[in-house]
């Protein structure tokens, strides 16, 4: 296999340190960019965005926080503008499974001159040890809206691995790959799983949308966070596609996706939940 320059934005995220250690793994040269690294990286300085393409053959591109926000639109358009006249061969753009705003950022990749895949992943098991969700868990009270949710979670792990072999493949090139995991499941049925594996009873409490933005706003979160994650639960959440499973991992890595109880299991194992505090939000 020809050894590749490989950029990726977004490389010490869930999924972008994932896939840095994979490409390291198989020899490519790998440049992980972000604002503090060396060429740094800033997504609201675009002139920023040339050193981190040049001598670049490939990226894997993830948007912080989500596609989904304000501004997401004209960042990845000028990005991918900078990318074709940099001589980037191929773009791989995480995005989110049922997220309309995030389409729009996947027709300005698809639509840029560049080869391309699009990776849509189904929400992250790693939300509960290393995201939004975490102080629910250490808590043992979980208090969501949308209890009527199934989502199919997917594991940052099965989503890198997945990145990895569509971004050196060419053979999907101009296709959007679905990652999701194995099962639906509700809050209820998550935190049921948790609590049998850890040991430790993690309540789940339906509240309605209007609670559970009062509670961010009181928690300090900035009004960002909290426009992106109404988002997320009132638009996304709803959204039939949402709760749809692919079989996309098993076709393209040819193995099962890892199970929600097997990431649980994995999870109680590292001891990440094994201190208790007080809820947050």
């Amino acid at each position: 296999m020809k050894t590749e320059n490989i950029l990726i934005i977004g490389g010490t995220g869930k999924t972008g340190r994932l896939v840095a250690e994979n490409l390291e793994q198989m020899g490519h040269n790998v440049r992980v960019v972000g604002r503090k690294t060396n060429p740094s990286f800033d997504w609201d300085n675009p002139e920023t965005y040339d050193a981190a393409l040049e001598h670049m053959d490939r990226a894997y591109v993830v948007y912080y926080p989500d596609l989904a926000v304000p501004g997401a639109r004209d960042a990845i358009a000028t990005l991918t503008e900078k990318a074709l006249k940099a001589g980037l061969d191929k773009m791989v753009l995480l995005s989110g499974k049922g997220e309309t705003e995030a389409e729009a950022c996947e027709e300005i990749v698809a639509n840029s001159g560049l080869n391309y895949t699009t990776v849509r992943a189904s929400w992250f098991n790693q939300n509960f040890n290393e995201g939004a969700f975490k102080d629910y868990v250490l808590a043992g009270h979980m208090a969501l809206p949308m209890p009527e949710a199934r989502i199919p979670y997917t594991d940052t792990k099965d989503i890198a691995d997945v990145v990895t072999k569509v971004l050196l493949d060419d053979g999907f090139n101009g296709e959007i790959v679905t990652v999701t995991g194995p099962k639906k499941l509700t809050f209820d049925e998550v935190a049921a799983i948790i609590s049998e594996k850890l040991g430790r009873k993690i309540q789940y409490q339906p509240i309605s949308m209007e609670e559970f933005k009062a509670g961010l706003k009181e928690a300090g979160l900035p009004e960002p966070v909290i426009w992106l994650l109404s988002y997320l639960f009132t638009e996304v959440l709803g959204h039939s596609e949402n709760q749809t499973i692919s079989d996309d991992v098993e076709t393209i890595l040819g193995r099962k996706p890892i199970t929600f109880e097997e990431y649980v299991e994995a999870t109680v194992a590292s001891g990440v939940w094994n201190q208790e505090v007080s809820q947050t939000f």
